[in-house]
């Protein structure tokens, strides 16, 4: 098997769109930084080039096709659960797509490669942007607030959120000596939240707020 000036442009193409793309992931300090997303990708792009030699004519595929496999070990790994939630399916996805951008390199697919690069690029580094905006709209907060064994008194606490804008998703209520805790999991524009709180801190009959 001798090298071809297209094989070493297949190389070099690979290893540029895994530094594209490892750049961001190194940007957000993620667990696969730019290194590692240069190697998950030149790596499917040798084991294509591979699989297209060792396995020509009949079967050009057999090596690639386990690619998709062993990738998925390695996605795996950069999923974490911890006290917060999960974490680390975005790095997961980039690891799973940067092969795909390999294989597709490896495969001599260079159109439509180059505009999954676009796509990629465009949801990694602008799409951030979006998602903020959107989280800014769509703030989730608790709140903690104590008041007296008044059951209309409650109902008034409810209805504030209504009144603010606000939206509850989860609600629950403790009865103890100081009196009755109504805890609020509650979403909706800071700026409305800012109104609630000042609302609440106005309010006599609210012995304590923690938000």
């Amino acid at each position: 098997m001798e090298l071809t000036a297209d094989e070493i442009l297949r190389i070099v193409l690979a290893v540029l769109a895994g530094g594209i793309i490892g750049a961001e992931r190194e940007y957000r300090e993620k667990a696969a930084g730019f290194r590692t997303i240069i190697l998950i990708t030149l790596g499917a792009t040798l084991f294509t080039i591979f699989s297209i030699h060792i396995g020509a004519p009949s079967n050009p595929d057999r090596i690639a096709a386990n690619v998709i496999t062993g990738i998925g070990f390695i996605g795996a790994g950069a999923i974490l659960r911890n006290e917060f939630g999960i974490t680390g399916v975005t790095t997961a996805s980039t690891i799973w797509l940067s092969a795909a951008v390999g294989m597709g390199i490896g495969g001599g697919y260079y159109a439509i490669t180059g505009v999954s690069m676009v796509l990629i690029v465009a949801v990694l580094w602008v799409f951030p942007y979006v998602e903020a905006q959107i989280d800014r709209r769509r703030a989730f907060r608790s709140y903690e607030v104590l008041i007296g064994l008044d059951f209309v008194k409650l109902n008034e606490i409810e209805t504030t959120f209504k009144q603010c804008g606000l939206h509850l998703s989860n609600h629950r209520h403790l009865k103890t000596a100081s009196g009755l805790w109504c805890i609020y999991s509650v979403y909706g524009n800071p700026k409305l939240h800012n109104i609630l709180v000042e609302k609440f801190l106005e309010d006599p009959e609210v012995k304590e707020l923690k938000y």
